[in-house]
């Protein structure tokens, strides 16, 4: 840590760490990269006592309840004991893991001086409906010192909603949430096309089975593997036997060490409908993987370059996203240079930058907006 910077009490307010999702595994990396740089770092969770991503011993971490609740009936309760938290171990900045928990925290610390951040995870244009959610965006807008979010196109989005905001946006990449190799992996020939992600609508595996069986026979040897838990398992598992690859699809659970399925595979997919970010592609490119990615949302784009360490096509596409399989399969020197120059974009979101940008957050000096990371420029 900069020595002109002084040690901060910090808390990262989130839902809960004891589920494998994006937000969760940023949280922890954020966490552990904070303490790591002589912070004093809290988790506190609305649900479940057992992170499933490692912390660092300098991270407390403690859950107001140990199974997930209908928090609408717990409300006051949940202020009080956020209330009686902030207060007891002296916390100077508060950041909400996402923008909903402003409708706990605000009213928690009426009068605590302390500094307040949200982290957005998703695309603005993803409230999902909820009229709360919306409420929850205009109250950090109004009551926060700054609203983080993930790329530059997001950024525009709040600046538009919030003309009249007190928060300052700003945009700050996620973290790395594995330990880059060395060197890139050379990754060999191992013949397998990895696809990460919640086995939800969204992530869109179905296209990729879709997309896999048009070429799956002009690839012998090949598979496809989606590490990944949800409702979906057994809808994807039925699509791929019955489209006839059920024998080179496979649907692997969730692990905390996701780098070992980076290590053993030579394509990473991203066939997604909807991401706001998408912190698995820079995990594939930290491991020399060249990806193949549908256009969707704002952190593709933000964060691939089509033809430099990506082929990227239309959302929706399936029969492209069938070819750019196709082409990186049957070329391993392109795979190779895609990956090589992957592994040098993700040198730019190490843990330890990251958190440095997000020190500039709470020191007196911040300017109204911090400069775009490299990705999202």
């Amino acid at each position: 840590m900069n020595p002109l910077l002084c040690a901060r009490t910090i808390c990262l307010f989130t839902g809960t760490l004891a589920a494998f999702a994006g937000a969760e595994r940023a949280t922890a990396t954020l966490a552990n990269a904070l303490a790591a740089r002589g912070h004093r770092v809290h988790v506190l969770s609305l649900w479940g006592h057992t992170p499933v991503f490692p912390l660092a011993p300098g991270v407390a971490h403690h859950a107001l309840f140990a199974a997930r609740r209908a928090f609408k009936r717990h409300y006051v309760s949940i202020v009080r004991q956020v209330r009686r938290y902030v207060r007891e171990h002296g916390i100077e900045v508060m950041i909400d893991v996402d923008p909903m928990l402003a409708l706990f925290t605000v009213p928690a610390t009426l009068g605590l001086p302390l500094r307040r951040i949200a982290w957005e995870h998703s695309t603005y244009a993803s409230d999902l409906g909820r009229r709360a959610r919306r409420w929850a965006r205009a109250l950090a807008a109004r009551r926060y010192d700054a609203v983080v979010v993930l790329t530059d196109a997001d950024r525009s989005a709040w600046q538009t909603h919030h003309p009249d905001a007190h928060a300052q946006f700003v945009t700050v990449a996620n973290p790395l949430g594995i330990t880059m190799p060395g060197t890139p992996p050379a990754h060999g020939d191992e013949r397998c096309i990895l696809a990460v992600g919640r086995l939800i609508a969204d992530k869109g595996f179905d296209r990729l089975i879709d997309a896999w069986t048009s070429i799956a026979a002009d690839a012998p040897g090949w598979q496809v593997h989606i590490v990944g838990d949800g409702e979906l398992r057994e809808a994807l598992l039925a699509k791929a036997r019955d489209a006839g690859v059920g024998d080179t699809v496979r649907l692997l659970p969730a692990v905390s060490d996701i780098a070992q399925h980076y290590a053993r595979a030579s394509i990473y997919c991203l066939p997604s409908r909807r991401e706001s970010f998408g912190l698995v592609l820079l995990e594939a490119k930290a491991y020399a993987l060249p990806v193949v990615a549908f256009a969707a949302d704002a952190g593709p784009r933000a964060l691939l370059h089509d033809g430099v360490d990506s082929l990227v096509v239309d959302d929706g596409d399936i029969p492209a996203l069938a070819d750019a399989l196709r082409r990186l399969i049957g070329d391993a020197a392109l795979r190779r240079q895609f990956g090589l120059a992957g592994y040098a974009h993700a040198q730019d979101f190490r843990a330890d930058a990251i958190a440095e940008r997000w020190e500039a957050l709470w020191t007196d000096d911040v300017p109204n907006n911090l400069p775009a990371t490299e990705a999202t420029r």
